[in-house]
């Protein structure tokens, strides 16, 4: 596996994890046990799978230009 496969199946993972803990937050701050941290919680992780997702499409796009 290279360097590059490994960093992409990373950032892949990062992202499912965000958005399994954005659904986690979503679902208890529905729930009754619910607070305002859940909620945020869930904001938090949908902004940094989000973020991760841009990462990775500027990641896949620059090691193309430098031929990996």
């Amino acid at each position: 596996m290279s360097l590059r496969s490994f960093h992409l199946f990373f950032i892949v993972a990062s992202i499912t994890i965000s958005l399994m803990m954005a659904v986690w937050g979503g679902v208890t701050y529905e729930s009754v046990r619910g607070s305002v941290w859940h909620l945020v919680t869930a904001l938090g992780a949908v902004t940094t799978a989000g973020l991760l997702a841009l990462y990775l499409n500027n990641f896949i796009k620059k090691t193309k230009e430098i031929g990996y």
